[in-house]
């Protein structure tokens, strides 16, 4: 298995300074959001950062002072009145919002180890609200900040398009965002706003440990991948960055793969 060694493509890519951006979805180190995070930030990027609760806080509250965070504050999707709250303090502090990252999903452990066949209909539809429809509700209070247009970005998976084994509930998950993200696109883009999905490799990350055989999938996708390498965090936060840059202001839409050409093999 090869790892992607390559240099850091920052230097030559767009600034992202005087844009300000809220990023949902770090909880640690390894996390997407922590990547995508990371690489805004060298490129001039203002960020809020968000943590789901007082258990994750002394996790994620380092890190985003670390990155230089703006705004760190709660919010878990599934709690009433604190998303509301996330965007009435940008709105303080900011008056305006240029980009969203939302990287963040969810399936209950019986649901997602399950059949397909087998899920639970309270199951299957928190999966859907977490995963799928919190883009939604954050799209939503992210459009009035977004006076002058922006980028909302969130993080899909090749289960969504093909089965993969292992990714049970998700997939069909997945697909609804990625036809939300299409949805959104066309709703959102006379304002100006952008709607994009990134469908990174696999990459060990604590939610991805959820999956079953995991290492098996990491082992596959190296091996026939045209560039047989695994992506980073880094390389999904490089496309991201590019994404809510004035450099991808023509695009919207798509579904953007970051997995060395997996999804091309047959």
């Amino acid at each position: 298995m090869n790892t992607n060694t390559t240099a850091s493509p920052i230097k030559s890519m767009p600034s992202l300074a005087g844009k300000k951006g809220l990023i949902v979805g770090i909880a640690n180190e390894q996390s997407i959001a922590f990547g995508c995070a990371q690489v805004i930030r060298e490129l001039g990027g203002a960020i809020a950062v968000t943590y789901m609760n007082t258990k994750a806080e002394p996790y994620v509250r380092p890190l985003a002072e670390r990155l230089g965070a703006e705004i760190i504050v709660p919010l878990d999707v599934e709690q009433p009145g604190q998303m509301e709250a996330v965007f009435a303090q940008i709105a303080q502090r900011w008056g305006r919002l240029d980009f969203l990252l939302h990287a963040i999903a969810y399936a209950p452990a019986a649901d997602l180890h399950g059949r397909m066949v087998d899920s639970s209909a309270a199951g299957f539809a928190r999966a859907m609200d977490i995963s799928c429809h919190s883009f939604v509700r954050l799209a939503r209070l992210a459009e009035p900040l977004m006076k002058d247009g922006g980028a909302l970005v969130t993080m899909s998976y090749y289960g969504a398009q093909k089965v993969i084994p292992n990714y049970g509930i998700m997939g069909p998950v997945k697909a609804a965002l990625e036809a939300t993200v299409r949805y959104l696109a066309a709703e959102l883009g006379p304002g100006g706003i952008r709607v994009h999905a990134v469908s990174p490799g696999p990459i060990k990350t604590r939610a991805a440990s959820g999956i079953g055989e995991f290492e098996k999938l990491l082992d596959d996708t190296a091996s026939r991948a045209p560039e047989h390498q695994l992506v980073t965090i880094a390389d999904v936060g490089a496309v991201t960055a590019l994404l809510c840059s004035d450099a991808a202001r023509a695009m919207t839409g798509n579904v953007v793969f970051v997995d060395a050409g997996y999804h091309v093999m047959g």
